[in-house]
Formats: C-alpha cells, sequence, structure tokens
C-alpha cells in the first residue's frame, strides 16, 4: 500500500511527466492500495482555480482512500519528535506536515510517493520509512 504526497498528485493533475508521475501511472495501472492524508487532500482542494475545478477535484479526491494519525496526541507528538531530530541533526524540514505525513506513513506502513526533497531529507533520520 502506498501513501501519494501532494507533489505526485499535483504533477499527476497537470499530466507533467517523470520518473515519480510514472509510478503513479503504475499505481493505477496495476491496481496498487493507495491513499493520501486529510492534510494532502486540503492542499490539493486549496490549490483549485474555480469552484468548478474545486468540486470535479473534491469528487475525485473522495474516491481516495484517507489515512489518518492512529493516536491523535501521540502521533503529533511522534511529528514533533521527527522534525526535532532533523533539526538537532542539522536538517531543515520546511514543512512540519511533511513529518506528520511520514508518521502516517510509519503508522499503516505504507511506502511513500513523493517528489518533495524534504521526504528525501527525514528519511536520513528516520530510517524505517519506505519509499514506493
Amino acid at each position: 500500500m502506498v501513501l501519494v504526497d501532494t507533489s505526485i498528485l499535483i504533477d499527476f493533475l497537470k499530466d507533467k511527466s517523470g520518473t515519480q508521475s510514472s509510478k503513479f501511472n503504475t499505481i493505477l495501472e496495476f491496481n496498487i492500495p493507495f491513499g493520501i492524508t486529510g492534510h494532502i487532500y486540503q492542499e490539493l482542494l486549496q490549490g483549485s482555480a474555480t469552484q468548478k475545478d474545486f468540486d470535479t477535484l473534491k469528487k475525485y479526491l473522495d474516491t481516495f482512500t484517507i489515512y489518518a494519525p492512529q493516536d491523535e496526541k501521540e502521533s503529533y507528538a511522534q511529528a514533533a519528535h521527527i522534525y526535532f531530530l532533523c533539526r538537532k541533526e542539522g536538517i531543515a524540514v520546511r514543512s512540519t506536515i511533511d513529518c506528520l505525513i511520514v508518521q502516517v506513513a510509519r503508522e499503516h506502513r505504507l511506502k511513500l510517493l513523493h517528489n518533495d526533497k524534504d521526504f528525501d531529507n527525514i528519511k536520513k533520520v528516520v530510517k524505517d520509512i519506505e519509499f514506493f
């Protein structure tokens, strides 16, 4: 099972080609189970240019599985710990939400498909996250 990040879905929706977009096409082609988090859902919807785009995208995204933190308090604490560990190692993470996305992937044992340097940086500290 795969957690697909905003960066991949934006490229996919804009019909941009690339290695990571190609991997998402493979997921779709072979019916590999995938989903997103609520934050990814929000990020994608807030990028809509018109109400029509918003409604169309929402209808499409509503077919996706949404993965949530397993423990509201502890999941956020663990995401904060990821951020702390990165900072301690001198690794700048631009988005705290990326730390939560990594934590959700870990909790659900999902491989993360992304096109975002922050995740590559987090991987230097969080060894048990797998990428697709």
